[in-house]
């Protein structure tokens, strides 16, 4: 944090495609969101940043080009979820407006590449961000199922049902799917995406599972309240 100041509230944001339509199209699009999440995340801009990175050879990964100053971010990242039409993602800013800078920064320049790669024009995204502040840590928990389990399973290749009614299996694949962030806290990725620091404060990455089962088969006792409101908030 910069000048002494006091982080933000933690924030659940989604961000959708325009009139419901994709946002990725294909592994490029989708790699493109982290790198998105990783390199606009910090209080340096480069003029040209995915140029620096190509000419480091870094495009194919998250890795940061040396020529750069050290990191300052912008928020810290708790979860994230890209899913075809939208993305959802459970942080809080660092400093004052420090989130709307970062989310400018993502559709700004997932739209720019997104309409050069696709030969398309106009708004990739409805106009703006959704958010919630999350005050309680009822809600900031099963938030983070939400995002990060319940997206994974919505995307499963055998559909959301089949994943809830085989969840040992879906969970693992979830856990290896890299377009979430269960697999960094699950350490099958090794990724400057997310802070695992507080989720892992709360959870083993064993209880972390026996908490998702409880609230994908709606057996958490907030799941009614907490979900509801998510819902009518976000879908």
């Amino acid at each position: 944090m910069d000048d002494g100041q006091e982080a933000g509230p933690y924030l659940h944001i989604v961000k959708r495609g325009t009139r419901g339509l994709p946002i990725v199209r294909d592994e490029s699009d989708r790699f493109r969101f982290l790198l998105m999440l990783t390199h606009a995340n910090d209080h340096f801009s480069s003029l040209n940043w995915y140029r620096d990175i190509q000419d480091e050879g870094l495009h194919t990964s998250l890795d940061r080009p040396l020529s750069w100053p050290e990191q300052k971010p912008l928020v810290e990242m708790i979860a994230f979820a890209l899913v075809e039409n939208h993305f959802h993602l459970l942080l809080r800013g660092l400093v004052e407006k420090s989130v709307p800078r970062f989310m400018q920064r993502i559709g700004i320049g997932m739209a720019k590449r997104f309409n050069e790669r696709h030969r398309e024009s106009g708004s990739l995204f409805q106009s703006g961000y959704r958010s919630k502040i999350i005050d309680s840590d009822d809600y900031l928990r099963y938030v983070s199922v939400y995002i990060q389990v319940k997206n994974a399973f919505d995307v499963h290749p055998k559909g959301y049902l089949w994943a809830r009614d085989h969840f040992d299996e879906a969970y693992d694949w979830a856990c290896s799917y890299p377009y979430t962030s269960l697999g960094d806290y699950n350490r099958t990725f090794e990724r400057p995406l997310v802070e695992r620091a507080f989720l892992s404060s709360l959870y083993a990455p064993s209880e972390y599972r026996e908490f998702a089962r409880d609230v994908i088969l709606g057996r958490n006792p907030i799941d009614e309240e907490v979900g509801a409101h998510t819902i009518g908030i976000f879908e």
